[in-house]
């Protein structure tokens, strides 16, 4: 792992989000998926298991019975016709995924391996491979294959829902969002690292809808700098989380766009803590980081991590 190599990592998502837009204009990676599929499983650790568990919950929306699991799991769905599995490894050899890979290889449920390494392990065991196309992440932090995932989840929504959208275009707005992050640092950057810099760690909070920001936020503090981070979901932050404000000098990164955003942010008020939104702004916080098309949540999906990971790198580089 190295900060130097991380940071230049993420000064390339837009570039390499931009190239995936052109990728999936050409053509739906998922194109030769079997026409039954009556129930999805995704399999992954880490990153790959953040990104599907919002995936599992887009589709559940969308009418589809759909699970994400950790690929640690003793067990999971029985192995049986119109199951459609989707191990998700960036490197491809992720020991937990290919123990749990192994359990559906040879049908009869459709394994559909989505790697950033076609000629992987986890690529090998696969009836289907997509690549991320993300490039090689030479920081050894996994970040433009978590958005490069997430952007592959999308198509896959695409093609099992039949909602028509356009992909490429969103990645580009997503790629225009991440490159005014970049442009504009110098002028969130310092503030951000200085309130987030507290004795007590860091702590992320994010909408169900989007909890794979918060999760990718806290494990980038932790992974880089080696800091105590913690990811919580927004309306459970009332039950699990807010106790921590009563002790501790609390500081967090809130991502908008819960309905419950609000009944947090009265505590947060009445005890003081240092809470920065990223994205839309929210009363009573303590500073926000604005970005181009911030407004819509898929942008905000694939965009707003970068936030985390341009502190964390930072951090990082300065240890």
């Amino acid at each position: 792992m190295n900060s130097e190599l991380y940071l230049s990592d993420l000064e390339s998502k837009p570039e390499h989000l931009a190239a995936l837009a052109d990728e999936l204009r050409t053509g739906d990676p998922f194109r030769e998926l079997p026409e039954r599929i009556d129930r999805v499983l995704f399999l992954g650790m880490g990153s790959s298991r953040y990104a599907a568990g919002v995936a599992a919950l887009r589709l559940r929306t969308a009418g589809v019975n759909a699970h994400a699991e950790y690929a640690s799991a003793a067990a999971g769905l029985p192995n049986a016709e119109g199951t459609l599995v989707i191990p998700i490894s960036a490197t491809g050899t992720s020991r937990e995924t290919l123990d749990a890979t192994a359990r559906y290889a040879g049908g009869p449920a459709y394994l559909a391996a989505l790697t950033n390494q076609p000629g992987s392990p986890l690529a090998e065991a696969a009836d289907l491979v997509v690549d991320m196309r993300a490039g090689e992440e030479r920081g050894g932090v996994a970040c433009r294959t978590f958005q490069h995932t997430l952007a592959l989840l999308l198509a896959l929504e695409s093609r099992l829902t039949g909602r028509t959208s356009d992909l490429p275009a969103l990645l580009d707005r997503a790629a225009k969002a991440s490159a005014d992050l970049l442009d504009r640092r110098d002028e969130w950057l310092p503030l951000a690292m200085e309130l987030l810099d507290g004795p007590d760690g860091v702590y992320t909070i994010a909408p169900a809808e989007r909890l794979s920001s918060a999760e990718q936020s806290a494990l980038m503090f932790r992974e880089g700098p080696r800091r105590p981070a913690d990811a919580c979901e927004s309306g459970d932050w009332s039950h699990v989380d807010v106790y921590l404000t009563k002790t501790l000098d609390y500081r967090a990164l809130l991502f908008p766009g819960s309905r419950y955003d609000a009944q947090a942010m009265d505590w947060v008020r009445q005890r003081g803590s240092t809470v920065i939104t990223v994205g839309p702004e929210v009363r009573d916080a303590t500073a926000a980081i604005r970005y181009a098309g911030d407004d819509d949540p898929d942008v905000a999906l694939l965009t707003e991590t970068l936030v985390a990971e341009l502190v964390a790198a930072y951090w990082w580089s300065g240890q």
